[in-house]
């Protein structure tokens, strides 16, 4: 294929084209100098508090001592990340976070678009507006609160939701103390506080879809049903794969608060994730390269399913965050 003489004389003068382009945004900066100035303290806090701290990824190579500092310890390459993948205690966390995360994604995620179609159908708009501010209510309440609430609300002995259990013949159930059923506490909870405040972006893309859409589907027949199927369904299809993207790569961080807050040693087989077994290794036995080197791989992991998952999504329906 024969090139151009203007894809030539661009070859050759890339130098002076990269020049050009700079002083060109340098007189656009200069011309907006305020606006720059404004940004100047987000890229400062970005720097001191996010990039800043990355050095600290150094220990998860190190044998990190406290009164040595980070320069000061030995290197001892992988030998953590050995020790990590060797642990049997490591291998059941980061098995209950997978099943624990994707149990959350297969319920919270279709959830949260039903939640927000259903909402968006609701025709008395006082109602409409009660029933959002109920549901948005739970995100804005820490787990520390919602812990202890859920603490009293599960007991087997005083707790409400047992004590009508028991006036209708069943045992009382351990919710928060039994392995068969504290998996299924974590979901539930975790899908009351979340799915309202989750519905607020697909409310938002619902609101710009085009109403004549909804028009023509009504002159040939269609009922809600099928205008949902058809029309608003297909038309989130943008906003359902890049939220999927989000939802799958933070597949692998779990909540902490809410785990924290509610799991206890009787639980541990099966309630026990990455981020809590870093907070006991890291914070409570000290072991700062091992805790480091847990949270690196945890890291590495979350941008491998991001970077996989926006590749799937652009190979199959061309959306996706870049």
């Amino acid at each position: 294929m024969k090139t151009t003489t203007a894809e030539r004389w661009h070859s050759k003068n890339k130098a002076l084209l990269f020049v050009l382009d700079c002083s060109r945004n340098l007189r656009m900066y200069r011309k907006h100098k305020y606006l720059v100035l404004m940004f100047v303290p987000v890229v400062m806090y970005y720097l001191v508090f996010c990039y800043g701290p990355m050095y600290g990824i150094t220990i998860a190579f190190k044998d990190y001592s406290f009164s040595k500092g980070i320069l000061g310890s030995d290197w001892i390459g992988f030998d953590n990340f050995k020790r990590l993948f060797a642990a049997p205690s490591f291998r059941e966390v980061f098995r209950n976070t997978l099943i624990l995360s994707f149990y959350k994604l297969a319920t919270g995620f279709p959830a949260t678009i039903a939640f927000a179609i259903l909402l968006n159908e609701l025709q008395q708009i006082r109602f409409k507006k009660v029933v959002q501010t109920i549901s948005y209510l739970p995100h804005f309440l820490s787990w520390v609160i919602l812990g202890g609430m859920f603490i009293q609300l599960l007991s087997p002995s005083s707790g409400p939701i047992n004590q009508l259990l028991s006036l209708i013949g069943m045992k009382p159930i351990y919710f928060l103390g039994d392995v068969k059923w504290f998996r299924f506490t974590l979901v539930i909870t975790s899908l009351w506080k979340g799915v309202g405040w989750g519905s607020i972006i697909y409310l938002a893309a619902i609101a710009g879809i085009d109403t004549q859409l909804y028009e023509a589907a009504i002159i040939d027949g269609a009922r809600k049903f099928k205008q949902i199927i058809h029309i608003t369904i297909p038309s989130l299809a943008p906003v359902i794969t890049i939220m999927l993207i989000f939802s799958v790569g933070s597949i692998i961080n779990d909540d902490f608060d809410q785990i924290f807050n509610l799991y206890n040693e009787a639980v541990y087989s099966v309630g026990d994730v990455i981020s809590t077994y870093n907070y006991r290794i890291g914070l409570i036995q000290n072991e700062y390269g091992y805790s480091t080197a847990l949270g690196l791989f945890k890291n590495l992991i979350s941008v491998s399913l991001i970077l996989l998952t926006n590749f799937l999504a652009k190979k199959y329906n061309d959306y996706g965050i870049w």
